[in-house]
């Protein structure tokens, strides 16, 4: 009897007294509150969106930022490079025959 209790405890779907969606209870865009019965959108795994267009709306942002931050590092090695600073001189090295 006691293996069948443990069981029933183990694939129980939700705990007496504890919330469906402790840590994805509200859009993390506009923080609306997720109902249980209505489309969560995910994004990036773990992130909550009440709907397609916040969700898009933070994919946007998100490649605006990846884009400016790829600008940022192609400004600072161009920089670098024009400056000497990281840029390494060749020379020659005798071979063995």
């Amino acid at each position: 009897m006691a293996a069948s209790v443990s069981c029933s405890f183990f694939f129980d779907t939700e705990l007496v007294g504890e919330p469906a969606m402790p840590a994805q209870d509200a859009c993390a865009r506009c923080a609306k509150q997720l109902a249980r019965d209505s489309d969560v959108f995910m994004y990036r795994g773990d992130t909550p969106f009440c709907s397609e267009d916040c969700c898009h709306e933070q994919m946007r942002l998100d490649a605006r930022q990846a884009a400016r931050a790829a600008a940022r590092r192609q400004r600072h090695f161009s920089s670098a490079t024009a400056s000497g600073r990281g840029h390494r001189e060749s020379r020659e090295v005798p071979v063995a025959s």
